[in-house]
């Protein structure tokens, strides 16, 4: 809690910041010149974001980022397979050369910049940046889209079970687009989630709306002694079961379809997971999530959470700004702390999560906490 003095100052503070004569007074000093340049600097990028993602979904679109995969290309090459005017494309490779996406080489002519070349390595962020565009049409008037009614805009449009009075009634085309995007982003944080808690020593994982089963299957490659469960939407159990089979895995795989919001979760695992499945519902969802989870598991047995956390250091504005408005869009769901879900687990019967270090915490959280 603040102080007096802390809110005297604060008032003094905002004064001072938004007097332009004080503006121009911080960047002439030459002690305080590289400060004010800095905050210049982070403020234009807030105001010019949506233009650099714009230019980074240009980039994958046109697939300009595969086609430097290998080698080099000029731009004559580029222009032949683009279908692009040449200004428009020198604007845009420029633009991307800017954001490091690319870089050019006077011998071989446009190649892969760090942050492109990253971005090769992680297929899944690749098909979240073409989704993003379907939120960013909702962002176009971001006041309308907090304004529009719940399950009203495109995001949730897109993510059908958000706002379905009954999501195990929905057929295999509506859900199929959005488990598609949910594999590909399953393989930015299996590896993360398995690397910080290998899940030595347990005999069966029950996944909890786990998709076509792509975290189970990573698990189940590490593990091949481990039983794997999957209970998901029946339409989204269809295609997990093409999946497993394809894999050479339906003999350890046990799928389950129904409703998690009204049914009882399937009995026998000793480890169940929710990956990337908290945070896209509401309050009173995760309340009772928790609770079958804990009617599920034996005493001793195991929850594993695994997502992205508000309150993340140094991810901050990842937790109340991104994952703020993108389910807000989405129609439900928020991001929540740490010591949020520590509530909500133990009033649910499970003891303190304990964390387990992810290499990329921005990506995933792993938090594992013991059924009493």
């Amino acid at each position: 809690m603040l102080t007096k003095f802390a809110r005297a100052f604060r008032r003094w503070r905002n004064a001072r910041l938004a007097d332009p004569t004080f503006q121009r007074r911080v960047a002439a000093f030459p002690f305080t010149r590289p400060l004010a340049r800095r905050h210049a600097r982070e403020m234009f990028d807030v105001v010019a974001g949506f233009v650099y993602s714009q230019v980074l979904l240009a980039c994958v679109r046109l697939g300009i980022l595969e086609r430097l995969r290998e080698r080099g290309l000029s731009t004559e090459a580029l222009l032949a397979v683009v279908g692009l005017p040449r200004e428009a494309l020198e604007t845009l490779l420029r633009a991307a050369v800017a954001l490091d996406l690319l870089e050019f080489d006077p011998e071989e002519g446009w190649v892969l910049g760090v942050r492109g070349a990253a971005l090769l390595g992680n297929p899944g962020v690749l098909a979240m940046i073409e989704h993003h565009a379907v939120l960013y049409r909702d962002l176009a008037d971001p006041v309308a889209m907090l304004r529009a009614p719940i399950g009203s805009t495109e995001l949730a449009r897109y993510w059908p079970y958000a706002d379905a009075d009954t999501p195990h009634a929905l057929e295999r085309s509506a859900t199929r687009d959005y488990t598609t995007l949910m594999a590909a982003s399953q393989s930015l944080v299996a590896d993360e989630i398995l690397d910080a808690w290998p899940l030595r020593g347990h005999r069966c994982l029950l996944d909890v709306g786990g998709g076509d089963g792509s975290f189970l299957r990573s698990a189940g490659g590490r593990l091949p002694q481990l039983r794997l469960m999957l209970f998901d939407l029946p339409a989204v159990v269809a295609q997990a079961r093409e999946r497993f089979m394809a894999a050479g895995m339906t003999a350890r795989a046990e799928l389950f379809a129904g409703d998690f919001t009204r049914d009882l979760l399937p009995r026998g695992a000793d480890v169940v997971s929710f990956v990337r499945v908290l945070h896209d519902h509401d309050d009173a969802t995760v309340a009772h999530l928790l609770l079958a989870a804990h009617d599920a598991l034996p005493r001793g047995g195991n929850l594993l959470i695994a997502e992205p956390l508000a309150e993340t250091p140094g991810a901050e504005r990842m937790g109340a700004a991104y994952f703020g408005l993108y389910l807000r869009a989405m129609g439900r769901g928020r991001p929540r702390s740490r010591a949020e879900l520590a509530r909500f687990l133990k009033v649910a019967g499970f003891g303190p999560p304990r964390e387990f270090r992810t290499r990329v915490p921005l990506q995933t959280r792993v938090l594992v906490a013991e059924r009493f």
